[in-house]
């Protein structure tokens, strides 16, 4: 069992991308020159140009919303104070923070908490390095993985070679690199948040099952 905050957190995380890409999509469609050739152009090309930015700049404020929440829900699932809130603004690092805080009302079913508070103060703190270098590792694995199944998919769907959509995009590398970015922090919290609930996963899966005494 996982806590319900924790579930709706993942739920909104997961949301994020596809705000992004449906926010997107819906702004790029918003063409403020098919006012063109019509009475009172100026002002309709101001409103649809307007109703542009407000979908494009609203989808990015609706994604740090998600993106708080998200923050908020996991602090309330270990009954933290508000105030760690503070580091959410740090990405992947104040999330890893959030994550790493202790559960002040733990599941009795949470072996993922009870696995760490065996640990002492030094062992804590190295399991918490490792699994950072280790989970930025995953992400960056991750996002290779997306980028070359996108560029296979649209070299299906387009007709043209994998080896001119990589020359595309290395022609234009610097948005391509802050993109894929975003990306890798966006794995990373993801992974952060799917640790615990993987880790308690395993353990009801391979702990062996209690047999019945003999009567």
């Amino acid at each position: 069992m996982i806590k319900k905050q924790l579930f709706v957190a993942l739920l909104l995380l997961l949301l994020i991308p596809v705000v992004t890409l449906g926010g997107g999509a819906l702004s790029n469609l918003i063409n403020p020159e098919v006012a063109a050739g019509h009475p009172n152009y100026s002002h309709n090309f101001w409103l649809l140009m307007s109703l542009k930015k407000f979908v494009f700049f609203g989808s990015l404020w609706l994604v740090v919303a998600l993106y708080l929440l998200g923050c908020y829900l996991v602090l309330r699932s270990k009954m933290q104070s508000r105030l760690w809130l503070l580091l959410a603004p740090l990405g992947p690092l104040g999330f890893a923070i959030l994550s790493i805080l202790n559960d002040r009302a733990p599941l009795v079913t949470d072996a993922y908490e009870r696995f760490l508070r065996r640990m002492n103060v030094f062992v804590r703190v190295g399991y918490e390095i490792f699994s950072f270098v280790l989970l930025w590792e995953l992400a960056w694995q991750a996002m290779i993985m997306k980028r070359n199944l996108m560029i296979r998919y649209e070299s299906i769907s387009t007709g043209v070679s994998i080896a001119q959509i990589i020359a595309t995009q290395n022609a234009s590398s610097g948005m391509w690199a802050f993109g894929e970015e975003i990306e890798m922090m966006f794995f990373v919290i993801v992974l952060y948040l799917l640790r615990p609930m993987l880790f308690n996963l395993a353990a009801r899966t391979f702990t062996p099952k209690p047999t019945p005494e003999a009567i």
